[in-house]
């Protein structure tokens, strides 16, 4: 199993720190960075090969590769996307489809989270899909939202639900078991194909409608957050000091 960390995105609303880094590099405790927290977390749990997607500003990963290599004990391979400013998450997933072929433990190059997350889905492994969820949160308009019916399989995975019929939020980390890889792979190609502006998560449901296994591991009243503006930003830089 390795690594694999989303980090391919623009981050236009994190504005001027983005205009020449990633969103995956923007500090957010001193000079860590949260491709800094991701790749310490996953060192932890033991996961020393990471792949990271990377698009928008990549020389920027590429300049601190060695760097990070040597920081975490870690081995990186970086994927390119060359339409990461045109195109959403989905192609970029599809992407490291063979290297997520050897099972993932894939986190958002854009979530601030403590280590009990990567814990959380490693002690529960056997779904071929297991998706890291807070239950506990207020849900609003902006969240990715799931549902799962009573056996605990996903029914829904979107922000466009109402926050009322949720079950809890997907806080972008999941556990992908090598045996459903090729299938994750079709259902990835199927969505970015049908709308190359939809995220992995549509993937996700795609491959639950077609009888793929995604199943929830709550991750308990943690403090975590999605770094998609100033205002995260600043959220992040208040818990981040404290993993």
């Amino acid at each position: 199993m390795i690594g694999l960390v989303l980090a391919a995105g623009a981050g236009r609303r994190l504005r001027p720190y983005t205009d020449t880094l990633p969103k995956a590099l923007v500090p957010v405790d001193g000079e860590t960075t949260i491709l800094d927290i991701a790749l310490r977390n996953l060192a932890e749990v033991g996961l020393t090969e990471v792949t990271v997607v990377v698009g928008y500003a990549a020389e920027a990963v590429r300049e601190r590769q060695d760097g990070l290599e040597g920081r975490y004990g870690v081995k990186l391979t970086l994927v390119h996307n060359d339409k990461a400013e045109e195109w959403n998450n989905a192609y970029s997933l599809w992407l490291a489809r063979d290297h997520f072929a050897r099972g993932a433990l894939l986190v958002n190059g854009d979530t601030v989270h403590p280590v009990s997350v990567e814990k959380t889905l490693l002690a529960q492994r056997g779904p071929g899909i297991l998706l890291a969820i807070d239950d506990v949160k207020k849900l609003a308009e902006e969240e990715m939202k799931t549902t799962f019916d009573a056996a605990g399989q996903l029914t829904r995975i979107t922000k466009l639900m109402d926050p009322a019929e949720a079950f809890g939020e997907y806080i972008g980390a999941t556990l992908i078991e090598p045996r459903i890889a090729a299938d994750l792979a079709d259902a990835l190609a199927a969505t970015w194909r049908r709308d190359p502006d939809l995220y992995y998560e549509d993937g996700y449901q795609e491959f639950a409608n077609r009888g793929g296994e995604v199943r929830a591991a709550t991750i308990g009243d943690v403090d975590w957050v999605e770094v998609d503006n100033h205002e995260d930003l600043a959220r992040a830089r208040e818990i981040a000091c404290r993993y």
